[in-house]
Parts: structure tokens; sequence; C-alpha cells
């Protein structure tokens, strides 16, 4: 039952409200040139944007863990959609950060804790893991929408060149998080139809897991193969790889600008 939970478990958080303030400060600077330097406002709206969306991950692994019998998740603060309550904030919310800046990529980081122990139900369990990175396939639509519907016109290119990188962080932490590896939502999908001498086996490697895919990718070949994946997927959602590269490009203000890349 969730009626143990109280208001004020419930009530959104002055932290997120506040990234959640920058990041459209942000955005509105983009999109009208507002500021001097436009590579810094890309930075701000796409870093903040981000950081909403690992949020929203976070607080749809607990939502639905409540729903599935956890009343837990309240009094741990995970509804307010606070970053700063998470278990690990290092790993949920710099780390991704940190990929972002060094790699472009939307590595999802952990997490909140779920008493697993509570819920009943080899389907809630798998929920519960896939919920997160289904908010991820839910915000890479809602940052494609305009170049799928074909709705760009009048929308400035440094705002368009924006939402295409994060449209790319959004596709690249779904897709990463949905693989069955220990440690990513992917293997916690698939974990409660295991049994339990695998479960056993498989548990000691679970807090390297992120690591691992961090550093497989790090390997030229299996980055350019991820790469070519990623940009097939967005390129059937409209976005043209040379879109999203503007965006890193200009999300990386403290580099020089690539001619190829026309603000305005």
């Amino acid at each position: 039952m969730t009626t143990a939970i109280k208001r004020s478990d419930r009530r959104i958080s002055p932290v997120f409200l506040g990234i959640a303030a920058v990041t459209a400060v942000a955005g509105w600077a983009v999109w009208t040139g507002f500021a001097d330097n436009t590579g810094l406002a890309v930075f701000l709206f796409v870093t903040g944007a981000w950081i909403v969306s690992l949020c929203l991950h976070e607080y749809a692994h607990a939502r639905t863990a409540l729903h599935s019998g956890d009343i837990s998740v309240g009094a741990k603060g995970y509804l307010t959609l606070n970053p700063l309550k998470y278990t690990h904030a290092l790993l949920s919310i710099v780390l991704p950060v940190l990929f972002v800046i060094m790699g472009g990529i939307g590595l999802p980081g952990g997490a909140v804790f779920i008493e697993r122990g509570r819920i009943r139900g080899r389907w809630k369990h798998s929920l519960i893991s896939a919920a997160g990175p289904l908010t991820n396939v839910l915000f890479a639509v809602v940052c494609t929408a305009p170049f799928w519907l074909d709705a760009l016109q009048g929308v400035p290119p440094t705002f368009r060149y924006a939402l295409a990188f994060l449209a790319l962080l959004q596709v690249t932490a779904a897709l990463l998080n949905f693989l069955p590896i220990p440690g990513l939502d992917g293997y916690g999908v698939l974990e409660p139809w295991l049994s339990y001498r695998i479960r056993r086996q498989v548990e000691p490697f679970a807090p390297f897991g992120l690591l691992a895919v961090f550093g497989i990718l790090w390997i030229p070949e299996v980055n350019i193969w991820f790469f070519d994946a990623i940009h097939a997927i967005l390129r059937g959602l409209g976005i043209e790889e040379l879109e999203s590269y503007c965006g890193q490009n200009l999300y990386r203000f403290w580099q020089a600008d690539n001619p190829l890349c026309v603000s305005r």
C-alpha cells in the first residue's frame, strides 16, 4: 500500500526545480542568442537537461517500486527528484556528466536502493528495472520530435544542434542501459528470471559493470561500431550525424569551433 507515504516525501525538491530553471534559462539563451558565449549556453542547457533526465530516470525506478510494494522509497527521498538523495550521488550525477564531457556518451549512473524483498512477482521486478531506461526512450522521442515531425522551421540552428546532441545522449543512455550486463538495468530486467545459482555467481561483478562498459567503448573498433549504430537510429528519427556532431562541438565550448557548424 502507498498510503504510508507522507505528502512531504512526494514534494518536488527545490534542488530539482533549480536545475530545471537553469536549464530553461540556458535553453532560452541558446534559442535567442542572448548569451555572448553561445557555447557556454549550450553547455548549461544540455548539461541541465541531461541531469533532469537522470533525475526522471531514477524517479521512474522509485515510482514503479512504490506501486509494486516498496513504500520505503518515500522516506529515502527518491520521490522528490532530488539528485542529492540518491544512494551514490557520484555515480548517479557526477560520473554521467563527466562521461558526456569526455566522450559524448550518455552513460547512465547508478542509483536508488530498492528493497526488493518487499516486492513479489518477477514481472514487477523486471518492470522496476525497465522503467528507468524507458524514461530515456521517452526523453529521446521528445527531443527528436521536431526532427521527425519536420517542425524545424524557425528553430535557430544552434538550438537544433543542441537538441540533436541531447537526443544522442538519450539514445546512448537507453541503448547502453538495456544491455544485459550486471550493474545495468538490462540485467535487472533479466535477473528475476535467472536461477538462484546464476544470480549468486554474477552478483560480485555488478559493481564493475558500468566501468567495464565505459572501458570497452574506449576500444576504437567498438567505439566506431557503437556510434555507427547510434547514428543509424538517429537518422531514422530525422537527425543527421552532422547536427549531433555540431551540437557536441558547441557543447565543448572550450575547444575551437568547427567551421562546418554555422551557429547563425
